[in-house]
């Protein structure tokens, strides 16, 4: 299993038996918390398969939308390398694995290897360009931008997801989100059967927020 995560493959046997010595794999049911804001990041977190949406509370209690992860990716590891607390919450959309690394022995035994960091150095980076994109989704995109990038970015949870959980995602109410769509319709820059997607005009909803 460690061999074939991108970022382990180079390690010898002996480094890879080392960190299984380390490393717990856990599997978790839809709804279930990966962890919860304000928890201590005691575990390098490597998501292998499902979706972990990451969220936090307003202080009225309303959700806000900060992404979601596919596999193949670590989860939150900024607040493990930064020695903070998780700054949000992370649920999973569908049943996942897990694989969870003892983050004080992985830091003293692992980030050593240059190999290592530069891979982590990678994932921390794409971490920082995904809030810039938050922000400007906040600060700059219209309803009608937010919706296109939405439907670009995220095919697979549009057609998953409740439109009243992606409008709250975008943070539009629900008519003004079905307005949009329906104008999109009309417009034939997306089609749908049966309540799925099955086309998009990808170059023209670019440029409704690429602009």
């Amino acid at each position: 299993m460690l061999r074939k995560i991108p970022i382990f493959s180079n390690l010898k046997d002996d480094e890879l038996s080392r960190l299984k010595d380390i490393t717990i794999i856990k599997k978790y049911k839809k709804g279930e918390f990966l962890f919860m804001e304000g928890d201590d990041p005691r575990w390098l977190i490597y998501l292998l398969s499902g979706s972990v949406k990451l969220y936090k509370n307003s202080p009225k209690g309303k959700e806000i939308f900060l992404h979601q992860l596919s596999p193949m990716n670590f989860v939150a590891e900024l607040a493990n390398f930064e020695n903070i607390k998780y700054p949000a919450n992370a649920v999973f959309t569908v049943s996942s694995e897990v694989l969870k690394i003892d983050y004080s022995k992985f830091r003293d035994e692992f980030l050593i290897n240059p190999k290592i960091s530069i891979e982590i150095i990678k994932s921390l980076s794409e971490k920082l360009k995904i809030t810039s994109d938050i922000l400007h989704q906040e600060l700059v995109l219209n309803s009608e931008a937010r919706v296109a990038k939405f439907i670009v970015e995220h095919e697979d949870l549009f057609n998953e997801l409740k439109y009243t959980k992606i409008s709250s995602i975008l943070n539009i109410t629900p008519e003004t989100f079905s307005r949009i769509l329906n104008k999109f319709k009309t417009s034939n820059l997306i089609k749908f059967d049966n309540n799925d997607l099955i086309f998009k005009d990808d170059e023209a909803l670019i440029d409704i927020y690429d602009c």
